[in-house]
């Protein structure tokens, strides 16, 4: 899809460039849809021909030419069984241009949204995206399907039917143009009104109040949970009312134009009345001036259809140009910037060299630093984990390795290579990502699975997913692995954790980006999920955000992030001889862990090499529910 350069261009001739190769379809639908409008006023010519045929013999069927009237007859119908068929045609036309040229656009604006770096995504609300994608485009669609054949009728037709006003009588004609003159005044008052900031405040009002639904629906538990309403949920209520009123107020204050426009277009009969009972006394030929009333009595209601036509159509044109904006808004936003000689790492060293990041704020206009001149080393084959209290920077490292957003200053390397100096299908190519978040399609554990790997096997995807510990997943299933997730079937948090290390493991990647949930897990689940983690990681680069410190004791090394800063940096052992930050959320964990529920027994507390609890002595003793605490209540949950 051709990028908008002219930034002012949202109108016809940026429609037509959406178009393609697809313009001369376009504009043989809008002839077509000409010569039908004006094909459908002659059964009106005819039928007036016919009462003139009737009246000449003053009323006497006996002496009326029933062979001229039958033609007339025949001609009427032929005009408007043409009239219908051209219109036909030019609408099929313009609906094989709008259908193509949406599904373009459609297919255009997501296979851009995919070049787009996850920044973009984070700063804009899904409901906008789906938006412009779906509302903004139907608009198009609707406006080349619908309002534009009706525009270029609707503009061919007055000019007819003006030409047959001045050639019958030219003062009754002229009497019939006062309204219409009086109604494009009116009319032109109107569009100017309903200017293009009013259409941008609509269409920012809808948007809001997309977004705000989305949020409302996925939020849904939490409002059904806590006992509320719709109007507890303040952001969606309060979009709804803006919405409410910003279109209430616009409603009323067309109100009185509108109707005034209305009256006025359909008024004709108000004018020609009088004109006619005043004219009639002057007539040389009463009988003639009769007949030539009756035809403007006839054609003066068409007029007034026409102008509905045009005035609703110039609207649409306005809301089209707004929703153009939006589109090529979308289209402008710029694609991660790819080097043109590509490099290729010959190892996978992670190093960050005096990084330094921000995330911009656009409500507040000001940058949220969230990484200040970090410099560490990840050799190939190790371990690192981070740790740090919340907003500390761990997953801004995590999301800046494959790109998600560039780096403000410094670099980032893999292989010596700058991740920016690497096709971006290399790069990803070399990293799997475990997110916390983990977000499963709605179709098969199968396909879930391969996702990465879609060449692969079935032995390879149940091997995957064996080594992964996802057996009594699959074996509690209805279909096992040919389940589909989300019909009637859902996974707990940790095991849709252990199908996403699946997924990761199938992919094998040299190196693993891994955003430890373990600390929302079950112990079975926390259990399986470490075992899962230990062979995905087994001779690969690992760069892990720890939630639980128990997990981290045999790493690599620790980083141990606050603000953006590196506060300390070594192995578990290291950090704890110094004391410092890491020492006392270690001590701060331990003490965590002695909350309890209940009675434990000493099997109850038997745990693995790793410090997780050993999942074949867990033992379930609700026989007391006496909560206690042995000690610090002051223990962060989130260390």
């Amino acid at each position: 899809m051709k990028l908008n350069e002219n930034k002012e261009n949202h109108g016809f001739s940026r429609l037509m460039e959406l178009t393609g190769n697809l313009k001369v379809l376009l504009i043989l639908g809008y002839i077509l849809s000409a010569i039908g409008s004006v094909l459908t006023l002659g059964p009106f010519v005819y039928i007036y021909f016919i009462i003139k045929e009737i009246l000449i013999v003053s009323g006497n069927i006996s002496l009326v030419n029933t062979g001229l009237v039958i033609s007339y007859g025949w001609s009427a119908l032929i005009f408007a069984i043409s009239g219908i068929l051209v219109t036909f045609a030019a609408l099929m036309c313009t609906h094989v241009v709008a259908f193509k040229t949406i599904k373009n656009v459609r297919y255009d604006l997501l296979k851009h949204l995919t070049t787009l770096p996850l920044g973009f995504h984070t700063m804009n609300p899904s409901g906008k995206i789906r938006k412009i994608v779906e509302t903004n485009t139907f608009q198009l669609e609707d406006f080349i399907a619908h309002r534009l054949p009706d525009l270029v009728g609707s503009m061919v037709t007055p000019v007819v039917i003006l030409i047959l006003l001045m050639y019958f009588d030219w003062i009754l004609g002229i009497i019939c143009l006062i309204p219409l003159i009086a109604g494009f005044a009116i009319q032109y008052s109107i569009m100017k009104r309903s200017s293009q900031k009013f259409l941008e405040i609509y269409q920012n009002s809808l948007e809001d109040m997309n977004n705000s639904a989305v949020e409302y629906v996925r939020g849904i538990s939490v409002v059904k949970v806590f006992g509320q309403t719709i109007y507890s949920f303040k952001n969606f209520y309060d979009s709804i009312i803006r919405y409410k009123d910003f279109v209430l107020k616009y409603a009323l204050s067309m109100e009185k134009s509108m109707s005034l426009f209305v009256t006025i277009i359909n008024g004709a009969f108000f004018l020609l009345i009088p004109a006619g009972i005043i004219l009639s006394s002057l007539a040389t030929n009463y009988e003639s001036f009769v007949l030539s009333f009756i035809f403007y009595a006839i054609f003066a209601p068409v007029t007034a259809s026409m102008l509905m036509k045009i005035m609703y159509t110039a609207s649409d044109q306005m809301m089209v140009s707004e929703s153009l904006k939006k589109i090529d808004a979308l289209f402008n936003e710029k694609p991660l910037k790819e080097s043109l000689n590509p490099q290729t790492p010959e190892n996978n060293d992670i190093v960050f060299e005096n990084v330094s990041f921000s995330y911009i704020d656009e409500d507040r206009n000001k940058e949220e630093m969230a990484l200040e001149d970090i410099s560490f080393k990840v050799d190939e084959g190790k371990i690192m984990a981070l740790v740090g209290p919340s907003g500390g920077g761990k997953t801004t490292i995590a999301n800046l390795i494959p790109r998600f957003w560039d780096v403000d200053k410094g670099e980032i390397t893999i292989g010596e290579v700058n991740i920016k100096e690497m096709a971006y299908p290399e790069l990803m190519d070399r990293l799997s990502i475990v997110f916390q978040d983990v977000y499963l399609l709605k179709d098969s554990i199968l396909n879930n699975i391969k996702f990465p790997e879609p060449d692969a096997t079935i032995e390879e995807v149940l091997e995957a997913a064996r080594s992964a510990q996802c057996d009594d997943i699959l074996e509690k299933l209805p279909d096992g692995i040919d389940t589909v997730i989300g019909k009637g079937i859902y996974l707990s948090g940790g095991e849709k954790q252990r199908i996403a290390l699946a997924r990761a493991i199938l992919k094998d990647s040299p190196i693993i980006i891994f955003d430890e949930a373990t600390a929302f897990a079950d112990p079975e689940n926390e259990y399986k999920i470490q075992l899962a983690f230990e062979e995905l990681t087994k001779n690969k680069t690992v760069i892990m955000i720890a939630h639980r410190l128990s997990s981290i004791k045999n790493v690599d090394e620790i980083l141990v992030l606050d603000k953006g800063k590196i506060l300390e940096r070594g192995n578990h052992n290291e950090l704890l001889k110094k004391e410092g930050f890491y020492a006392k959320m270690w001590k701060e964990y331990q003490s965590g862990l002695s909350w309890g529920v209940g009675k434990q027994t000493a099997k109850s507390n038997k745990t693995d090499d790793n410090g997780l609890p050993d999942p074949d002595n867990l033992q379930d003793d609700s026989s007391s529910y006496e909560i206690r605490n042995d000690v610090n209540k002051g223990a962060d949950p989130n260390a």
